[in-house]
């Protein structure tokens, strides 16, 4: 090159390329996060009103919408859902979210508590240092759902029906798909509406004077339930009858029981079922027990307050339980005739579901 000959001028496209390509990958995710938060709060928005001509009552305040650029987050105020039945809930926040790239697995938590109403039995104030739900591949006919609170407190309204569980240290519902189980590999497999559903408690504390209390002798105890319910479909029905009604007249029915108890030292096995309703709702059924150191849960039994417990019978129970308290007890436990029968012994009323 001469001195006469000018310097070429290099080309800054090389340096601006990653940038362009960065800009526009950005502005078409932020359109993307722009129209799949409006379309998931005109989905909130419809199955609202759906609920609403079915004859619940659904009501809500502004739905703030924020998470960008990952998430999709909805921020309800003053949330009010409930059923024909008079069961439902209330909550004066929640906050639904879900990552942009993954819109069918969401979480819920309630940030300040809820209020759960129970129809003629009144009203339970939920507490905790946790309340959330999740719910994951919600375009499935049945997704996943999970619900869980930590360190939760009841208080039941005064005038209401006392709850039985004053508080916890954590309770947990989880319902899925039924599937086939691994030690029933005999047993048909499940229909494509059955659930599987899993309960958990743990530490739970009764009320004063309450069941747990008298069961446990004012001691925590901790439930481990798994059930498939037969016909889940059937569920949708949640009339002034309550959720139950119009299940078991479709045939709906608890089966593949497994119930797991503990307080202290005193632990208990349920296996069995299935179990249904009566035209009464009360359950019908049996189930076997077995159960080690029981002589305090059946002393226990011998105090209620149920006028129609023979409590001779609660005595001799706790009195025998006492003499082979080492040794495990195998009984049956019925529910029949409205009543629920422990081996010869009759406790208390079945429960009811409706």
């Amino acid at each position: 090159m001469t001195a006469d000959t000018p310097a070429r001028s290099h080309s800054r496209l090389g340096l601006y390329l990653p940038l362009l390509i960065a800009l526009g990958l950005l502005v078409a995710w932020t359109g993307w996060w722009f129209v799949l938060t409006q379309r998931i709060e005109s989905e909130v928005l419809a199955r609202a009103e759906v609920l609403r001509e079915s004859g619940w009552d659904v009501r809500h305040g502004k739905i703030g919408i924020s998470g960008w650029p990952f998430r999709a987050r909805l921020d309800i105020r003053d949330v009010t859902v409930v059923a024909p039945s008079g069961h439902g809930a209330r909550a004066p926040e929640l906050i639904a979210e879900a990552n942009a790239y993954a819109p069918l697995h969401w979480m819920v938590i309630a940030t300040d508590g809820l209020t759960v109403l129970r129809g003629d039995k009144g009203r339970v104030f939920v507490r905790a240092d946790a309340i959330r739900m999740s719910a994951r591949d919600i375009s499935e006919a049945w997704p996943q759902m999970a619900v869980e609170l930590i360190k939760p407190t009841f208080l039941a309204e005064e005038g209401g029906e006392p709850f039985p569980i004053s508080a916890a240290e954590r309770l947990s519902l989880e319902a899925r798909p039924a599937t086939r189980r691994p030690t029933d590999a005999a047993a048909p497999e499940p229909a494509a509406d059955d659930l599987d559903v899993l309960f958990e408690m743990v530490d739970g504390r009764g009320r004063r004077d309450g069941p747990v209390d008298r069961l446990t002798g004012q001691g925590r105890l901790s439930v481990r339930t798994e059930v498939t319910l037969e016909r889940a479909g059937a569920l949708t029905g949640m009339d002034r009858g309550g959720v139950f009604d119009a299940w078991t007249e479709a045939g709906g029915r608890f089966s593949n029981v497994r119930v797991e108890m503990q307080s202290g030292d005193s632990r208990a096995l349920l296996t069995g079922g299935p179990l249904s309703a009566d035209e009464n709702g009360r359950l019908t059924g049996r189930l076997s027990v077995r159960a080690e150191r029981a002589a305090p849960a059946l002393a226990g039994l011998a105090t209620t307050e149920d006028s129609m417990v023979d409590r001779a019978q609660a005595t001799a129970a706790a009195g025998a339980a006492a003499v082979a308290e080492r040794a495990p007890v195998s009984l049956v436990l019925e529910f029949r005739d409205g009543r629920t029968w422990l081996g010869p012994f009759t406790l208390a009323p079945a429960p009811r579901l409706f």
